[in-house]
């Protein structure tokens, strides 16, 4: 199990590969967060497109994205339909299950604290945003 003292100097998503057993020491642990990034920010862009707020996410499970969600907020007339929500409810449909634990929520923006109690809910067990992989640690 790794430490959990880090080293100064380590970059973000080090310290979440560090902090998450399952993602230590793995090879794809890196790309797969960059990919799922690129996934985000593309859905993020189809929301612009279709005149919606601009945000993404994607839910990983180990290597797979598993859930993945444009903001729909304007397009739904639902103010509950955060890029994040949607993603964890595509998840939830997907895996049949409510139970994401150990999944990780990828989105383009840091979640809002909605966001963040749902996914708590959920059973995530961490959040990473951005273009720089920023780890927001387990939700709250």
């Amino acid at each position: 199990m790794p430490s959990r003292h880090f080293h100064h100097g380590l970059r973000r998503r080090n310290c979440l590969i560090a902090a998450l057993p399952w993602l230590a020491g793995s090879a794809w642990a890196d790309s797969s967060l960059q990919q799922a990034m690129r996934r985000a920010e593309a859905l993020r862009d189809e929301a612009v497109r279709a005149g919606d707020q601009p945000y993404g996410a994607v839910v990983l499970r180990g290597e797979s994205i598993v859930g993945a969600a444009p903001s729909r907020v304007v397009a739904a007339i639902d103010p509950t339909a955060h890029a994040e929500m949607e993603a964890i409810r595509d998840a939830a449909r997907q895996l049949r299950t409510r139970d994401l634990a150990g999944c990780v929520l990828v989105s383009t923006s840091r979640p809002c604290r909605m966001c963040e109690a749902a996914a708590g809910w959920a059973g995530i067990s961490r959040m990473v945003y951005g273009a720089a992989l920023t780890d927001a640690g387990a939700p709250r």
